[in-house]
């Protein structure tokens, strides 16, 4: 019987303090806590990253001019090499053949022109003497001497030494054009033979190389690449070729300054930029290219020799697009978009701020559905004749302890802050965070400042 008047009296202690706890949590001081920053003057650098690859601006890859054995390999991956030097011999066994055979063909054809020039000098020698006989035979057959037989045949003898000739000048001219093939085949087979030695045409490195002394060298045709026996790379101009998402492209500009930092060199960095921009997206042989971003290649040359650098060196580079000097910056995180009606002049209308409901000092809970229901019911206002409703880019200004959304025009975008054109000024503290709190402040809430998460004004 006497636990019932201890459990009473500890029912009503709790109640109490309860009751104590709710009037405490809705006398609160009211507002959202929120952290703020002072707009000042700074100095912006709106910067474009990409990655990439290390290339050499000259890129040579040697192949076979003519299949056969290679016979002769003298150098390695990672030899340096100078223009002019010898790099592989491939076996000129059957070639060598063809030029001496082509040798031979050529001065059998030479001898048997000259036979056939001879004939040509026979064939105007008889001509010569058919026609003298038949001036003699027509003196004669003027003078009733001789018959008309003998003047006939010397006729036909004329004609005959004519035929002949013109047939031999035919046949001269022939064997002529059979010696200019003969000879073009002869150029064409010394040509494939010097064509076994093969030469350094660059000075660089050899950075590949795909082929052993003794294995054989396949030329390419339409259909099938020939085998690539050699890489060289002029690494005296280096540059990285990066893949910049389309949205930046239109920001780049050749003559650009940019910071490259290769992977395998972490602790450097290196000056270089913009020389080339594509004019067409990167294709992607990947079957799922339909939902990939859309990517342009820019080449940007190292302004500085690496002597340690190597083609294939994964890179990324930073391109300074755009520089501001002492301009208003506002905190990138600080920028809402709000929706706001215009009138026809083009100026904000404020529109009245309804009041939130008491919240009973017994309810507990979040409030976000309350600031949800007056953002729909703001986007459901009605219009008057001339309003317009549009999104805008804005800040939130603290003044007398209230959030006013300020709207403003960006310039370029630093690395934490936006350029203000327009709608600030310096000195006018802005709501920076937290991000939900600044998510959903709207117009004319009350808010308190954070002291201990707000920067120190700078003086």
């Amino acid at each position: 019987m006497k636990r019932k008047p201890v459990l009473i009296v500890l029912l009503v202690i709790i109640l109490g303090g309860a009751i104590a706890g709710g009037t405490a949590y809705y006398r609160r001081t009211p507002g959202t806590t929120v952290t703020v920053e002072a707009i000042r003057a700074r100095d912006l650098e709106s910067i474009v990253s990409a990655s990439g690859k290390i290339q050499p601006k000259r890129l040579v890859n040697i192949s076979a001019d003519t299949s056969g054995r290679v016979v002769d390999l003298a150098v390695n991956e990672g030899d340096r090499v100078t223009k002019g030097q010898f790099l592989l011999q491939i076996d000129p066994k059957s070639l060598r053949t063809r030029v001496d055979s082509g040798t031979a063909s050529l001065q059998a054809a030479e001898s048997s022109l000259d036979q056939q020039r001879q004939s040509v000098e026979t064939a105007r020698v008889q001509l010569d003497q058919a026609q003298k006989n038949l001036a003699r035979q027509r003196d004669l057959w003027s003078q009733q001497l001789t018959t008309r037989e003998a003047l006939d045949k010397a006729e036909s003898d004329v004609r005959a030494a004519e035929s002949s000739l013109r047939e031999r000048e035919k046949q001269v001219s022939a064997q002529a054009a059979r010696i200019g093939q003969e000879r073009a085949s002869l150029e064409s087979a010394r040509y494939d033979l010097s064509k076994v030695r093969i030469e350094s045409p660059i000075d660089g490195i050899v950075t590949r190389r795909n082929i052993q002394e003794g294995e054989t060298a396949v030329i390419g045709t339409m259909n099938n690449a020939g085998t690539v026996l050699l890489t060289l790379a002029d690494m005296s101009v280096i540059q990285a070729e990066v893949e910049v998402d389309e949205t930046n492209i239109p920001n780049v500009k050749i003559g650009q300054p940019a910071k490259i930092t290769i992977d395998a060199m972490p602790d450097r960095t290196f000056k270089g930029h913009v020389s080339e921009i594509g004019n067409s997206p990167i294709q992607s042989t990947s079957s799922t290219s339909t939902t990939q971003a859309t990517n342009f290649k820019v080449v940007v040359i190292l302004d500085e020799p690496i002597p340690d650098v190597r083609p294939g060196f994964t890179c990324t580079a930073d391109i300074t697009t755009a520089t501001r000097q002492n301009v208003t910056a506002v905190p990138i995180p600080a920028v809402a978009v709000r929706e706001l009606v215009y009138d026809a002049s083009g100026a904000v209308v404020k529109q009245p701020k309804a009041p939130k409901p008491k919240r009973s000092p017994f309810v507990f809970g979040s409030n976000a559905s309350v600031g949800s229901s007056e953002a729909e019911q703001a986007a459901t206002r009605e219009l008057l004749p001339g309003q317009t409703r549009k999104e805008v880019e804005g800040v939130f200004v603290r003044r007398g302890g209230l959030a006013e959304f300020v709207p403003i025009r960006l310039g370029i975008s630093g690395d934490k802050y936006f350029e203000v054109l327009g709608g600030l000024k310096p000195g006018d503290e802005v709501v920076t965070g937290p991000f939900n709190q600044v998510r959903s402040l709207a117009d004319g809430d009350e808010i308190k400042v954070d002291q201990a998460k707000t920067p120190v004004r700078a003086n």
